[in-house]
C-alpha cells in the first residue's frame, strides 16, 4: 500500500511517500525543508514532489499518515489541513502519530532517552521514551530544566532533538545527533499497524499543549478620534 506522509510540527517541513507491506515500510520518495517560516508555502508543492519522484498519483494513495504534534499552531495546522483535506477528497483513511514519537521511538536504543523540539519562549516540547521506543511520559510542555530532571527520574541518559540541541546547556544530557526533526519513516512504521488492519481514520487532532498567542479583543476600541 502507498501511504503519504506529512509533518509540520517543527521548522522541519516534511512530505514522504512510503510503501506498507506485511512485514515492512519502505520509503520510495521523501523531502524535507526546514524553515519555520513557510510551512504553508512549503508542504503542497513537497508533496507533489513525492508524487511524481515516484511515479505516482494522488488517486495511487491508500492511506495518510500525519505527525499531530505538539508543535506552534500556524505550523503544526498546515500539515493536518492537508492530511484531512487530501483523505475526505481521495476518500481515504488518514492517520494521526504524536510527532514527538518520531524522534524519540527510532532515537532508543536499549535505554531511556528524552526527545524535544523547539516550543520557542525559552520552552519545549518533550516526552520521554525506554529504551524500547514506548513513551513513558509525555508530551508535555515547559522549561528545559524541569524536562531534565523528569527525564533523569525515568532513567534517561541522552537526549535527541532539535529541542535538545538549542537547549542543551539547560538539559545537561548527552546528544544524539539523529533524528533531529519527526522521521517520515518512523511516522509511517508506528501507524503500519492501523494502516495494514483498514482501521478507520483518526479526526488529526492537534497537539498545541498551549493557548495560540493571539487572543481575541477584550472591548471595543472607538472609530473616531
Amino acid at each position: 500500500m502507498l501511504v503519504l506522509v506529512v509533518d509540520s510540527s517543527t521548522p522541519a517541513v516534511t512530505a514522504a511517500l512510503v510503501e506498507v507491506t506485511a512485514n515492512a515500510v519502505v520509503t520510495r520518495a521523501h523531502r524535507c525543508t526546514v524553515d519555520a517560516r513557510a510551512h504553508g508555502e512549503l508542504l503542497a508543492p513537497q508533496v507533489e514532489a513525492v508524487l511524481t519522484d515516484a511515479d505516482a498519483r494522488p488517486a495511487d494513495l491508500a492511506a495518510i499518515v500525519a505527525g499531530v504534534g505538539p508543535g506552534p499552531f500556524t505550523g503544526l495546522r498546515v500539515g493536518l489541513v492537508t492530511a484531512a483535506t487530501m483523505g475526505q477528497v481521495l476518500d481515504i483513511p488518514a492517520y494521526g502519530v504524536c510527532s514527538l514519537d518520531a524522534i524519540g521511538h527510532p532515537a532508543a536504543a536499549g535505554e531511556p532517552v528524552l526527545a524535544a523540539s523547539d516550543a520557542r519562549r525559552r520552552e519545549i516540547y518533550w516526552a520521554v521514551y525506554d529504551g524500547a521506543g514506548e513513551r513513558l511520559v509525555g508530551p508535555e510542555v515547559g522549561a528545559p530544566s524541569v524536562a531534565a530532571d523528569r527525564a533523569r527520574e525515568l532513567g534517561a541518559t541522552v537526549a535527541v532533538g532539535d529541542g535538545a540541541h538549542r537547549y542543551a546547556e539547560a538539559l545537561g544530557l548527552p546528544l544524539r545527533a539523529e533524528p533531529r526533526y519527526p522521521d517520515a519513516g518512523a511516522l509511517a512504521t508506528l501507524a503500519a499497524e492501523r494502516i495494514r488492519a483498514g482501521a478507520a481514520g483518526d479526526p488529526l487532532t492537534p497537539l498545541y499543549l498551549r493557548r495560540p498567542d493571539a487572543v481575541a479583543a477584550t472591548a471595543r476600541k472607538p472609530v473616531l478620534p
